[in-house]
C-alpha cells in the first residue's frame, strides 16, 4: 500500500506503507512527518481530506486537533468526492503503461513513485478545481454516483 496526499501547490512524497496502518503509524509515519508539514506550507486555510478509515480516526483524531489541522467532514466511503481515489486511477493508468511489468515490489515501488512525480501538475489542479461540480451533481443524485 501507498499514501500520498495532493493539492494545488504541492504534492507529498508517495510513502510505501508496509504492514497494517494502525491509528498510531498513521500519526507517526504520515501526519507528523508528511500531512502537517505540507498543510502548513499550503497556509492556514489548508483542509485535510481523508477517507474516513479506521486509522485515520482516533487517536489520529486527537493528534489532528492537537496540530491544529482543518479537516473536512464528510460520509465515509465516498469515493466520488475522494479526489485521491481518482489520483491513484491516473497513478495506476501511468503505471500500467510501463512493459514488461515490475519484476518485482522494488522496481514497482520505484515506477510507482516516478509516475507520482510525473503527473502533471495541471492534472492535479483540474481535479481539484472540479470539486465544487462533483458535489453538485452528488446532490443532484441524491448521493448516488455523478455521471462521470
Amino acid at each position: 500500500m501507498v499514501w500520498g496526499g495532493i493539492s494545488t501547490r504541492l504534492r507529498t512524497p508517495l510513502y510505501h506503507v508496509v504492514g497494517n496502518l494502525t491509528g498510531v503509524r498513521y500519526q507517526n509515519e504520515i501526519l507528523q512527518p508528511l500531512v502537517v508539514p505540507a498543510l502548513q506550507a499550503i497556509g492556514p486555510r489548508a483542509i485535510l481530506q481523508d477517507d474516513n478509515a479506521p486509522p485515520h480516526r482516533s487517536p489520529a483524531d486527537t493528534f489532528i486537533q492537537q496540530a491544529r489541522v482543518n479537516r473536512m467532514l464528510w460520509p465515509a466511503n465516498s469515493p466520488d468526492l475522494n479526489l485521491i481515489e481518482h489520483m491513484w486511477d491516473e497513478l495506476c493508468r501511468r503505471v500500467q503503461q510501463h512493459h514488461p511489468p515490475p519484476a518485482n515490489l522494488g522496481q514497482l515501488l520505484q515506477w510507482l513513485k516516478q509516475e507520482w512525480n510525473g503527473v502533471p501538475r495541471a492534472f492535479i489542479c483540474n481535479l481539484i478545481h472540479s470539486m465544487r461540480q462533483r458535489r453538485v451533481e452528488c446532490l443532484a443524485h441524491n448521493g448516488g454516483h455523478p455521471r462521470y
